[in-house]
């Protein structure tokens, strides 16, 4: 909605002493309220915007500011007798229609991103995607909800634990990797858990490389 202020709303009528000066008119004369033209107005009220397909009478000075009053109190007059008008405690408010007129665009259309591989996967089997669910999940051991990542997150559970129990067999299979048979038990968790990050992006990396080759 376009707000007029109940003050300034008589001078809604283009009042000669507050625009140019026309040739041939005293500054204290005042111009007709009224505007006519062989081919009348158009109007898109919702823009603000009122389109004048006549030629041009004058190109003076002048003439071109006779020209622009005329069409500006041409607009105002159909906005004070087509759009609703309702006064409130913050002034009178002029409810505007929608817009007609297309605007361009500032910028271009995004270019469409090319489907990542797990996209092309899921595209070809039919799997769609999960609903998102919330960044908390509820620890039974402590009672609260707790987010799944990060600052102390479900991802880090066991870390920080006094006692680790050993799998014999992953254990026999890291010394052997290792090969000292030395290691820490205990940083274990965390060590698979930042392998495996790494390993995402890696992965992400060489989906991105691919998806960009088959884009070109």
């Amino acid at each position: 909605m376009s707000k007029v202020n109940e003050e300034k709303a008589p001078i809604l009528a283009a009042d000669a002493s507050e625009v140019a000066p026309v040739s041939g008119l005293s500054n204290n004369q005042r111009l007709p309220v009224t505007v006519s033209r062989p081919t009348p107005y158009t109007f898109d009220l919702g823009n603000l915007t009122g389109f004048d397909s006549n030629p041009l009478p004058s190109t003076t000075d002048s003439g071109l500011a006779a020209n622009a009053r005329d069409g500006a109190q041409a607009l105002i007059n159909q906005l004070l007798t087509t759009c609703p008008i309702s006064s409130t405690s913050s002034g009178v408010l002029l409810s505007l229609p929608p817009a007609s007129t297309p605007l361009p665009r500032e910028k271009p259309l995004p270019v469409a991103k090319p489907p990542t591989k797990w996209q092309q996967f899921a595209l070809k089997k039919g799997i769609k995607d999960k609903k998102k669910e919330g960044k908390l999940v509820y620890d039974e051991a402590t009672g609260d909800w707790v987010p799944k990542w990060g600052y102390k997150g479900a991802n880090k559970k066991g870390e920080d634990d006094w006692l680790v129990e050993v799998d014999e067999e992953k254990e026999r299979a890291r010394e052997a990797k290792l090969g000292d048979g030395r290691g820490n038990t205990r940083a274990l968790p965390r060590r698979e858990r930042l392998e495996s990050v790494r390993r995402n992006e890696r992965k992400m990396r060489a989906n991105d490389r691919k998806s960009r080759k088959t884009a070109t």
